[in-house]
């Protein structure tokens, strides 16, 4: 089964995964994503043959759009998804506004603020469009998700390296998924 198929099947046939999908499509972002940990544990729960995979802390939306990019506007959309679903701990960032936050140049799309991010295998984003087709952005492709690797991308692989190195250690990724593999 090929990458695309193993996600379309891993969450079509999870029924809280797929109504958060259900509620950001609802919310007509532009460029508007689950991202992060959403996908990324529930792949390597199912690699590690876990027939449960719960969902992660917080779902992370991510958005693009310049003319909206404000904590407040945010912070109105995590409100409107509290509202649908108040059991989730949302958590919306326009990507329009994070490069400021992170001291990088502005970033041109959801998908190019993923390249920032600190890891591979976290730099996935899902969606579904108005025909309820599942959508994957993965700016790194998908192999080291799949490959269970937690690799640095960009900046983390030398001057923010410790940054990846404390946040691999906080997330105690390896006791949670003993087969993954860090390559540093």
């Amino acid at each position: 089964m090929n990458h695309l198929t193993c996600i379309q099947t891993l969450l079509s046939t999870d029924e809280h995964r797929w109504r958060i999908l259900q509620h950001l499509r609802d919310l007509h972002l532009p460029d508007g994503w689950v991202a992060a940990g959403f996908l990324r544990s529930a792949v390597w729960d199912r690699l590690h043959e876990r027939t449960h995979s719960p969902l992660p802390p917080d779902i992370d939306v991510i958005w693009f759009d310049t003319d909206r990019a404000s904590q407040e506007q945010d912070s109105q959309l995590e409100a409107q998804l509290q509202r649908v679903d108040n059991t989730l701990n949302w958590s919306v960032k326009n990507q329009a506004r994070m490069h400021l936050r992170n001291g990088d140049r502005p970033y041109e799309s959801a998908t190019d603020a993923m390249t920032y991010w600190p890891e591979t295998a976290t730099a996935v984003a899902v969606r579904l469009n108005a025909n309820d087709e599942l959508q994957i952005a993965a700016p790194f492709g998908l192999e080291d998700l799949f490959d269970l690797v937690v690799r640095p991308a960009g900046k983390f692989r030398d001057e923010k390296r410790h940054l990846f190195l404390e946040r691999l250690q906080s997330k105690q990724w390896l006791a949670r998924w003993p087969d993954l593999t860090v390559i540093d």
